[in-house]
């Protein structure tokens, strides 16, 4: 039962983003190598030094068979021609997003900001081991 309520959990958060164009810092994405070809609405990561998680505006699909995509991120305000002169090609893709768990990484980015807080954490939890018995 936990499975499917988790399930169904998950494909109402990708239909939300897909359907929004909702991604902000702190959402995971589980990502997959996949071959698949690409769609508009599709959310890839571009490898470079710091990874890039973009969306795909267009397609465009050469004679030849590559590839070509434009790409934007959900919260800039123009697409990826500064980025990729003049769109990104399939090698720079390399994953797909596959499934999403939206803001659970914002504890990681709170730690890294506060650092306060992630030494309270950690006291905590030392404090929990301290106490509890078996």
């Amino acid at each position: 039962m936990a499975h499917q309520v988790l399930n169904l959990a998950m494909i109402v958060c990708s239909a939300l983003m897909i359907w929004k164009g909702l991604m902000v810092p702190g959402d995971i994405l589980f990502l997959h190598m996949g071959h698949a070809p690409f769609r508009a609405g599709d959310i890839v990561v571009a490898d470079r030094e710091i990874p890039i998680v973009h969306r795909i505006l267009k397609v465009h699909e050469k004679v030849s068979g590559e590839v070509d995509v434009l790409t934007k991120g959900d919260n800039n305000a123009v697409d990826d021609r500064g980025l990729c002169a003049p769109v990104c090609r399939r090698p720079e893709l390399d994953q797909q997003a596959a499934r999403y768990l939206p803001y659970i990484g914002m504890v990681t980015i709170i730690m890294n900001d506060y650092p306060l807080v992630k030494y309270a954490l950690v006291g905590i939890m030392g404090l929990f081991v301290l106490t509890t018995r078996e």
